[in-house]
């Protein structure tokens, strides 16, 4: 079964659908999750239920801030890639809570960066996310455009996370992709999402709220299409590029092993359009009201994923009608068993 993989997050949504993508390609996973109370504790246990049932999985429950944990979690399995996927999530409530962010995205990666170095890491794949482009206007969203301007603290925690990546491949020559995540969803998708909480609304008859009128654009990405991604991603280690100059820096690369991706979809679509898809595929109509646009948030999230196809043959293509109606039949019948 080779080398076993470390999925950070395991009991989150991307972490916990790409750990069973692993299982089910016969590879040993270890995950590490410390199942943070920030949503529904009750979510995570039933996708850590539904990975431990897999004899290829061990599961470590441990909080990145723990440093000495870790090393011991390194010392005792032989790691080749590392896919790094825990993190405080979510744009509102860093707002609130800036601390968690710090400590969970900062110090949290920093410990993990740490025990790569002295044990050694074949391929550190990380998750950053869209919200690094912050107050960029130009779209698509290029990853070698400057994105020096997040807009809130969980997209400057992000950036930083690239920032330190590159570091660390500079100095130690470890390999690192970093993976802008656009607006992933899908089956088992975190409730604090807006696809879960429209669905919520639509369902339960409450008033929806649709900021600046629906017009907002973001680039919804499914989640298999994400899992695919990040499966090839795995054995595509960056060498550095030669080519790389100082004098004219491409954002997005380096002379080091690092590297920058946007995994999305490629086609943005206005919030009141997937309101309309889930209505259809939820059977209910939505109670819309308008409301102002949110300290902090985004006018669009747009991704170029020609990088992204050029380096893995591969471009996210799930239709957003098909990826909504997965969810709703998920989410339905989760209300069902409820």
């Amino acid at each position: 079964m080779g080398e076993p993989v470390l999925v950070t997050g395991c009991a989150g949504f991307i972490g916990y659908h790409m750990a069973l993508r692993l299982l089910a390609q016969g590879r040993r996973v270890v995950g590490l999750d410390n199942l943070s109370p920030y949503y529904d504790g009750g979510l995570k246990r039933a996708r850590l239920a539904r990975l431990i049932e897999q004899p290829a999985f061990a599961f470590a429950p441990l909080d990145l801030l723990d440093g000495d944990g870790l090393d011991r979690l390194f010392r005792e399995h032989a790691f080749g890639p590392v896919i790094h996927l825990a993190a405080q999530a979510g744009v509102r409530s860093s707002l609130d809570d800036p601390r968690a962010y710090v400590d969970a995205n900062l110090t949290g990666f920093a410990n993990l960066l740490e025990v790569c170095r002295r044990y050694g890491c074949r391929h550190l794949l990380f998750a950053s996310s869209s919200s690094v482009y912050g107050a960029n206007t130009r779209v698509p969203f290029r990853a070698s455009d400057n994105s020096d301007h997040p807009v809130n603290l969980y997209a400057a925690s992000k950036k930083a996370n690239e920032g330190m990546a590159h570091s660390y491949a500079h100095l130690f020559g470890l390999p690192m992709t970093g993976m802008r995540f656009f607006t992933v969803y899908g089956p088992w998708g975190r409730p604090d999402m807006a696809m879960s909480l429209f669905a919520e609304a639509i369902t339960s008859g409450r008033p929806l709220r649709l900021f600046e009128g629906g017009r907002l654009q973001r680039d919804y990405t499914f989640i298999e299409d994400v899992t695919e991604a990040i499966s090839r991603l795995i054995n595509l280690p960056p060498v550095g590029d030669p080519g790389w100059s100082g004098d004219a820096p491409d954002p997005a690369a380096s002379e080091a092993p690092w590297r920058i991706l946007n995994i999305g979809s490629g086609r943005p679509v206005k919030i009141r359009a997937l309101v309309a898809l889930l209505e259809e595929a939820l059977g209910r109509k939505a109670q819309a009201v308008d409301a102002p646009m949110q300290n902090g948030d985004m006018r669009v999230t747009y991704a170029d994923i020609e990088p992204l196809a050029a380096l893995t043959g591969f471009r996210p293509a799930t239709p957003l009608k098909e990826g909504v109606a997965r969810f709703a039949d998920w989410y339905l019948g989760l209300r069902a068993m409820a």
